[in-house]
């Protein structure tokens, strides 16, 4: 006589939390690769630096920002997430996500443009008022993150592709 097979979950079309992250990194990379590229010529080295150096910041602030982005998740969750996440407290996680990178890129900007002045921006860079940030990195902090952490979440990105 055999075990009949467990009925099926309601969540089995739900992703778990490690393929989120996996996911959510996956997202991140195109993302900030791709805003990177599209917004450097706003930035000096664009104009003064050779095509090596151009590539190899795009390289290292993609590298950075995919730090900055798992950091900022991480932390959010370890503060408001709970043990069923990304099926709950999933938007507690992403706002302060969001409000950690985009808090850090208005202290980098600072930092590396008027402390360290490792970077500059060209003249046709917008810039926020009163915090004196590039609108574009502050942009980038505001949309990357949560397009891959809905990309990442989104139920209906799972089917097909969950374990049952």
């Amino acid at each position: 006589m055999t075990a009949a097979a467990p009925a099926p979950s309601r969540t089995a079309t739900r992703p778990d939390w490690l393929t989120v992250l996996r996911r959510y990194f996956l997202f991140s990379l195109i993302g900030h690769l791709l805003w990177e590229i599209a917004h450097i010529p706003l930035y000096t080295i664009w104009i003064e630096g050779t095509v090596g150096e151009i590539a190899f910041a795009i390289l290292h602030c993609t590298g950075g920002d995919l730090f900055i982005a798992f950091s900022t998740l991480l932390l959010a969750l370890f503060a408001l997430g709970s043990g069923d996440w990304p099926r709950r407290s999933w938007a507690p996680v992403l706002l302060a996500a969001v409000v950690m990178g985009v808090g850090y890129t208005i202290f980098s900007e600072w930092l590396n443009i008027t402390v360290r002045e490792a970077w500059a921006y060209r003249d046709i860079m917008p810039v926020i008022p009163v915090i004196d940030a590039g609108l574009t990195p502050f942009l980038q902090w505001l949309v990357v993150p949560v397009a891959a952490y809905l990309g990442a979440t989104s139920r209906l990105s799972w089917r097909g592709i969950t374990r049952g």
